[in-house]
């Protein structure tokens, strides 16, 4: 059964009497697209971490573990800090994605694994995983680390550099000095790894924004496949020979959920941003999702025929800069951007297509770039289901709380 989709006239009758601007999630397309996601896991024996980042909004990451089931297994979370709140309501098994250096950071690490909590943190660096070390050891605790391995194509002799500037941990034995680091200093241990094919899961090979690109990007998806499957077989090996432990085997996003879903080495895949389906998600040959998270603005100007100014809107997506960063216009359907404006910190004028009028005060819908980017400018969700209003619930930033 396909996800309920809405109309412009559904989204104008249930924003009726909603303030603008004002963001929203259609949980059928949610839910259709967590089952989509789960099915890729079947019988592949893995399970999947859920990136927080890509949600933010404690009340849907809930949700998705509750259509997982069995196949849902931990959290990736992106800062200590969040970490900590997410303990706190309840979440379990969760693995700080980006490394830190900061004391207080170390204390709730420390905290943390006093109070028993399953939590680790990503580690690229003999230095780092000294320092988390001694913190532990001073506190009477072990931190568990998870090596991130770097996973980036380097064709040409490591003459060019394709995907993200993450590690420079590349080998086994990279990996390996990593862990020994850690196991000297006394207060923490390597418990896994994590190896991020940024070139596969976050490059979309459908942009329709740079069309003359995506032949590239094809073969960079494709030539990389076989490499990170050598290459984060090789570390686990490596590493398990040593007598390293692995209890993860962390790789993927949304993007590569078929592939690293189908890698041996791999324990588990993460996804996150394919649950709400921003726009950039819509341009993966290998997805099939349904957009389920969008804002609307208050048209408030009619500046030209044809054309309507919305209050605000100029909620622009990480990463490279680029038109596919900028909100997209969805409903009234042909709605546009202008070339020369964009969208606005304050307003955002949107060109209309023949055919189609909009009056003083009617919303016109818009779906960001990225996913839990959104969450950032707006307190709350409202939440639809089967073409209806049924309820709110906060973001993070709801909650009173901004992680990074």
């Amino acid at each position: 059964m396909s996800a309920v989709q809405l109309t412009y006239e559904d989204c104008k009758r249930i924003l009726a009497q909603e303030r603008l601007p004002r963001a929203f999630v259609n949980l059928d397309a949610f839910d259709s697209n967590a089952r989509k996601m789960f099915s890729i896991l079947e019988g592949t024996g893995k399970t999947m971490r859920i990136a927080s980042k890509s949600l933010r909004c404690a009340d849907l990451l809930g949700r998705a573990f509750e259509l997982g089931g069995a196949a849902a297994k931990g959290v990736m979370s992106f800062t200590v800090e969040e970490a900590d709140f997410l303990v706190r309501r309840g979440f379990d098994d969760i693995l700080v994605a980006y490394p830190t250096a900061r004391a207080k950071d170390f204390e709730i690490l420390c905290g943390l694994a006093a109070r028993g909590a399953d939590v680790s943190i990503v580690c690229d660096s003999e230095e780092n995983a000294r320092a988390l070390s001694a913190a532990g050891r001073a506190a009477g605790v072990v931190i568990q680390l998870v090596v991130e391995v770097d996973m980036s194509l380097r064709p040409a002799g490591g003459a060019a550099h394709l995907g993200v500037r993450r590690s420079t941990v590349r080998t086994g034995a990279d990996a390996l000095r990593v862990a020994r680091a850690a196991e000297k200093a006394g207060g923490a241990a390597v418990i896994g790894i994590m190896g991020y094919e940024a070139q596969i899961a976050g490059m979309a090979d459908e942009n329709p924004f740079s069309r003359a690109l995506n032949p590239a990007r094809k073969l960079i998806r494709e030539m990389s496949k076989p490499d990170v499957r050598r290459r984060r077989e090789s570390v686990v090996s490596f590493l398990r020979k040593n007598g390293v432990d692995l209890r993860i085997v962390n790789g993927g996003g949304t993007g590569s959920l078929d592939f690293t879903s189908r890698d041996d080495s791999c324990t588990e895949t993460t996804a996150g941003s394919g649950f709400y389906c921003p726009h950039l998600f819509s341009y993966y040959s290998n997805l099939d999702l349904t957009p389920a998270a969008f804002f609307a603005l208050q048209a408030s100007r009619f500046p030209a025929r044809r054309m309507v100014a919305c209050n605000g809107g100029g909620y622009v997506a990480s990463g490279e800069a680029g038109e596919d960063r900028l909100p997209l216009p969805w409903l009234p359907k042909g709605a546009r951007l202008t070339k020369l404006e964009g969208a606005g910190e304050v307003q955002t004028p949107v060109e209309l297509p023949h055919g189609v009028s909009i009056s003083p005060g009617d919303p016109v819908i818009f779906r960001h770039a990225k996913a839990g980017e959104l969450t950032e400018r707006f307190n709350e969700l409202l939440l639809i289901s089967d073409k209806d209003a049924v309820g709110y619930v906060p973001t993070y930033r709801g909650e009173g709380f901004c992680f990074l």
